[in-house]
């Protein structure tokens, strides 16, 4: 599997299995338990998403080591602030089963989401995080340096990236010219990608169509 380098050295499987809109225990832990046994090994979760837990289990049952596994999480909007976001960290851990992240966004930064990330950098220092960074976020807020936070912004550890939702017909390239902190990360997942029309007659009728569409969000 090919990876990818982020921005503190980690490297990162460049194709991952994603569990949006799988909300049932059983299902969430069938799918995952298929896709590392086809070679995944990348696996993207999310608090909001409800089958951490689902995940964790299918990771554990796998029999594949913990250190070749690449496992994402991200903070919901609800958990935001330092200590909500602290305490919320420490239960997608106890429900994934295991000691550490190996990469942990901001799903979207609202709320107090410099407190969010203040927890995160601190989980990052103890070893339970090993990248941190945000996702659904504009150039706009990523600038933004309110008075409680001069000059910090979330840049303050290296290990920051910058997770970007790309698919054929929804180009970065703006974002990219527009005041990006570090590397982008471009995240194009296929089934959501799927929900507009014309994509999901590509995936549906289309082999060598949507091998291209998917060729070309890898090359980005």
């Amino acid at each position: 599997m090919e990876k990818v380098m982020l921005n503190n050295g980690v490297t990162m499987p460049v194709l991952g299995f994603g569990v949006f809109q799988i909300p049932d225990a059983k299902e969430c832990e069938r799918c995952v338990l298929d896709a590392i046994e086809v070679g995944y090994r990348s696996i993207d979760t999310a608090q909001i998403y409800g089958n951490e837990e689902a995940v964790g289990r299918a990771a554990e049952k796998s029999g594949v080591p913990r250190e070749e596994l690449f496992l994402t999480t991200k903070v919901w909007i609800s958990n935001g602030g330092y200590e909500k976001a602290k305490a919320s960290i420490d239960e997608s851990l106890r429900k994934l089963r295991t000691d550490y992240l190996d990469l942990l966004l901001i799903h979207q930064p609202f709320n107090d989401y410099y407190g969010t990330y203040r927890a995160m950098e601190e989980a990052n220092r103890a070893g339970k995080v090993r990248a941190i960074g945000v996702r659904n976020a504009c150039a706009r807020r990523l600038r933004y340096r309110p008075v409680h936070s001069p000059d910090r912004l979330l840049q303050s550890v290296q290990t920051f990236q910058q997770d970007v939702h790309v698919h054929v017909i929804l180009p970065v390239n703006q974002f990219a010219e527009n005041g990006r902190i570090g590397k982008l990360l471009h995240h194009a997942p296929v089934r959501h990608a799927g929900s507009i029309p014309f994509i999901f007659h590509i995936i549906e009728h289309d082999a060598q169509a949507f091998q291209a569409a998917f060729l070309d969000c890898i090359q980005r």
